[in-house]
């Protein structure tokens, strides 16, 4: 022991008279502990950011229906040719074609699709969504 004139001194064992081997049994298990109580909250971080993605993805195929349905319906095609070029691309859509006139005049597509989120331990915490998109092009036929 080391003594100091102000009468401090530098002792190798805590003031509080728990020795360094007691401390650490006491801290023994914490990190379980923690963890234990992380994880199912990260778990449920991680479920809802691909169940956001997922209906992000499903929103760039759903203007990616409405693309591929008015390039059909730009050419004169049916209604028919129209919703199977929509639903190529991602089925369960519904389509509407609205035409202005003839040639040269513009053809305009909406596509509506219901985004189900079902995604275990999340999907109920979210609504469902339901998408839309339009796209307009002239007529060639």
């Amino acid at each position: 022991m080391v003594c100091f004139p102000s009468g401090v001194s530098l002792s190798p064992t805590p003031r509080s008279g728990r020795s360094a081997r007691s401390s650490a049994r006491s801290d023994r298990g914490q990190a379980t502990v923690e963890l234990a109580l992380v994880l199912p909250v990260l778990v449920l971080f991680l479920l809802a950011l691909v169940q956001t993605a997922l209906v992000a993805r499903d929103a760039v195929l759903v203007q990616d229906a409405a693309r591929a349905a008015v390039r059909e319906a730009s050419v004169d095609a049916g209604i028919g040719r129209v919703r199977d070029a929509a639903r190529r691309t991602l089925g369960g859509v519904e389509v509407e074609v609205h035409r202005a006139g003839g040639v040269g005049e513009p053809v305009e597509v909406r596509v509506h699709y219901r985004a189900h989120t079902n995604l275990p331990l999340v999907g109920p915490l979210f609504p469902d969504v339901t998408l839309r998109a339009r796209a307009t092009m002239r007529a060639e036929r």
